[in-house]
């Protein structure tokens, strides 16, 4: 199920080549349809929105909005523990991400020149959230939040609704508990561009976030330029960097929560112990017969997981930066003796006991993650995403004079003169 191999120079660079192939790969069929669908809500709003959701869902519902009364309403259907789990995530992504703010600032110098940078949230932002067998209350909490925190005016969600016509009331409940200002059942393609260039009912956004399938990632990368976006997310991937002293048990276990996500998904052990290799491809057998995806699972380890055996650390970590997997699990003896040396991950999960889906659910971290590589130079989604920054400068005549042929001097080394003579009228 899940093969074995050396670190020997060979097997496991042919390994990343492949994962590299899995992320590059594209689909010209997809991107032609997802092109037809934008042009067609461009020219046709709210008309061709309702035409693709009866098509891809069954059924439209008789108004695109969901009203706020409704949604308390739904929210009451909901498991009362449910509610109280989303409530008490709600409460640790929102302090974790409390901590992320900044304030516009302005400083002064002694000759009267004031500069400063100013900090706001955008205008409107919109919320792709999928519904069906992929419903997740808690991506609404993760991207909702942060938007909320940053100051975000307003925040438009989008949904597909069920075969019914009728909304998810597991999302409705992550939405309001959120603070998302107001939701629309639609979804696909058709949603983003909704979102992208505005229809009838439907505001246009700013700024689009949230995780969906290959139509949803490919509207978003079509339109980038139109509106901004969060990020392409690729499959899910995990890293389990382990010594002798992990246990097997929690290795197999975490690295299948990751494979059941997408056959798509990667699930990697880096360890410097053949005996836990071993030990773990022994666990993964045992559980998987008692999980429900197993199917999923199986492709996924066959063709995207590996368990690599390094003679030393330093190569496991040297792999690991190079990987710069979207979750990375630290399942080591003193786990914070690698914190400096791990540079290149969305999130790292340090012990035995911080299994990555704490991190998806409930601890507070984002779980909204860079993957296919790009935490190299990406960052997990936070306040920052969901705010602009604008500089200002004041200043006074004598201080532009004291920097006048310094300025000049730069405009004409660059052949703009009129930038140079914008200088020199305001010479005294």
């Amino acid at each position: 199920m899940i093969r074995k191999i050396k670190a020997d120079g060979v097997q496991e660079v042919e390994f990343l080549a492949k994962l590299g192939e899995r992320s590059r790969n594209t689909n010209k069929d997809v991107t032609e349809t997802v092109s037809e669908i934008i042009n067609n809500v461009m020219m046709n709003g709210d008309k061709a929105v309702r035409e693709y959701t009866i098509k891809f869902d069954g059924k439209a519902p008789d108004a695109f909005e969901v009203p706020k009364e409704e949604l308390t309403a739904l929210t009451a259907d909901c498991d009362p523990e449910f509610i109280a789990t989303l409530k008490k995530a709600a409460d640790n992504i929102r302090n974790f991400h409390e901590r992320q703010k900044q304030q516009s600032w302005l400083t002064t110098k002694d000759n009267g020149v004031i500069m400063g940078q100013r900090i706001r949230g955008l205008k409107r932002v919109g919320l792709y959230v999928p519904g069906g067998t992929a419903a997740y209350p808690s991506s609404v909490l993760m991207n909702a939040i942060p938007a909320k925190i940053a100051g975000v005016s307003e925040l438009i969600m989008v949904t597909p609704p069920g075969k019914d016509g009728k909304p998810n009331p597991d999302i409705m409940a992550a939405a309001a508990i959120a603070g998302v200002d107001r939701v629309f059942l639609m979804g696909g393609a058709q949603a983003v561009a909704a979102l992208a260039y505005g229809t009838e009912s439907v505001p246009k956004v700013d700024k689009i976030v949230g995780p969906g399938n290959i139509f949803v990632a490919t509207a978003k990368k079509l339109l980038y330029g139109t509106v901004d976006i969060d990020m392409i997310a690729g499959p899910s991937e995990i890293l389990v960097l382990a010594d002798e002293s992990a246990n097997p048990k929690f290795l197999a276990a975490d690295l299948m929560s990751q494979a059941e996500h997408d056959k798509l998904a990667s699930a990697i052990l880096i360890t410097t112990s053949d005996k836990l290799a071993e030990d773990t491809t022994k666990e993964i057998y045992r559980q998987v017969e008692e999980l429900s995806r197993k199917d999923i699972i199986e492709y996924s380890l066959d063709n995207y997981g590996v368990i690599i055996v390094c003679d030393t650390m330093e190569r496991a970590i040297e792999l690991a930066n190079e990987l710069a997997p979207e979750h990375l699990e630290v399942c080591c003896e003193n786990p914070m003796e690698y914190v400096g040396k791990l540079d290149n991950a969305g999130s790292v999960f340090l012990g035995n006991y911080s299994p990555e889906p704490l991190g998806d659910y409930f601890a507070g971290p984002n779980h909204v993650l860079p993957t296919s590589g790009t935490a190299r130079f990406f960052s997990p989604l936070s306040v920052d995403t969901f705010v602009k920054k604008s500089s200002f400068i004041y200043y006074t005549d004598e201080a532009l004079q004291n920097d006048r042929d310094d300025i000049i001097r730069f405009a004409n080394t660059e052949g703009l003169t009129a930038h140079a003579n914008s200088i020199i009228v305001r010479k005294k």
